[in-house]
């Protein structure tokens, strides 16, 4: 193995672009950062997870599904090289194998695979996160991992595919085992009170402890401005619509939805099954932690943080799920 500074990263990453369509978190003009392409800003693989959500490689906010005419249906041309990922935290790659159940399963949705397959993931852990913090290594679930030894990323390959980026670095520092094995135990030995407050909350709600009231309190506190829904990775509603493209075609385009808008459930005769606005509330928690782990086996809040981060009334999920426990838990 070998560890490598940003400046040659910044170089395997321009000489891999070559081959592969690659994305890379850059730092932007406000100092703030989101993936880019190799070149459209400095690389800037510390400080946690990205602010909006990495899946959106993947699931992007809005794209066109197909047009249709003359009696064919045409979908949307692929792209000429494969993606290649950088920057997923362990929680953005847990987050990722779920949607990609999400898509594939039981219906298999071309438009996602039609970017995912043959896609390339890199995640970026170790001492990288804010001020150095601890980011939780992913092993198996990525193509290649860059753990941070505090100065220098480890290039570890977890797939065939991450044994051939590997091998495309150049330059670089020889690594023992030892030194990622280090930084394995440390990892290891990250708190997990964040997963354990998920898991008593999602008790709480699959057993019908939590009552109507306490979400009116939760919805109270909310403005509607779908922060938490457009930065979460997992979540995968869109609504279509069709647009004119001229000569007697139709193009078909989907776009994010969100379950926090009150016309989110609206039906075409006008009644809303979620019209009241606590009902949405107690939606966007109870679906991660109760509804998809009776349909999926699984919660599928998997900790990235970013609607805590992002919800300027303090009611992210993390927040919620802590109140929730503090009313309900000793029941």
């Amino acid at each position: 193995m070998k560890a490598l500074n940003e400046q040659e990263l910044a170089a395997l990453f321009e000489a891999l672009a070559a081959d592969w369509d690659v994305r890379v978190p850059i730092r932007l003009h406000d100092g703030t950062r989101a993936l880019g392409r190799p070149g459209e800003g400095p690389l800037a693989l510390a400080g946690g997870a990205l602010p909006r959500k990495i899946t959106s490689v993947f699931f992007p906010q809005m794209e066109r599904v197909f047009t249709a005419g003359g009696g064919a249906i045409e979908a949307p041309a692929p792209g000429a090289k494969p993606l290649l990922v950088v920057g997923f935290t362990a929680q953005d790659l847990d987050c990722l194998e779920f949607i990609d159940r999400f898509f594939g399963e039981h219906f298999r949705d071309h438009p996602y695979f039609a970017r995912r397959q043959g896609a390339a993931t890199v995640g970026v852990s170790g001492r990288c996160g804010r001020d150095g913090a601890m980011l939780k290594i992913a092993a198996g679930k990525c193509d290649l991992e860059l753990v941070c030894d505090g100065k220098r990323y480890i290039a570890a390959a977890r797939s065939e595919a991450g044994a051939a980026l590997a091998g495309r670095v150049a330059g670089g520092q020889e690594v023992a085992q030892a030194e990622l094995d280090a930084l394995q135990a440390l990892s290891d030995a990250l708190p997990r009170d964040d997963e354990q407050l998920i898991a008593a909350a999602a008790a709480l709600l699959q057993q019908n402890k939590v009552p109507d009231e306490f979400w009116q309190s939760v919805a109270d506190r909310c403005i509607a401005c779908t922060s938490c829904n457009l930065c979460c990775p997992t979540c995968t509603c869109f609504e279509v619509f069709d647009r004119s493209a001229g000569a007697a075609r139709t193009d078909r385009w989907r776009m994010w939805d969100s379950c926090q808008l009150d016309g989110f459930m609206r039906e075409a005769s006008g009644h809303n099954p979620m019209g009241a606005e606590w009902m949405r509330t107690r939606r966007r928690i109870h679906h991660k932690l109760a509804a998809d782990p009776a349909r999926w086996g699984q919660v599928t809040c998997f900790l990235c943080g970013r609607c805590d981060e992002v919800c300027p009334t303090g009611i992210g999920i993390k927040a919620v799920c802590r109140e929730m426990l503090a009313r309900y838990g000793g029941r």
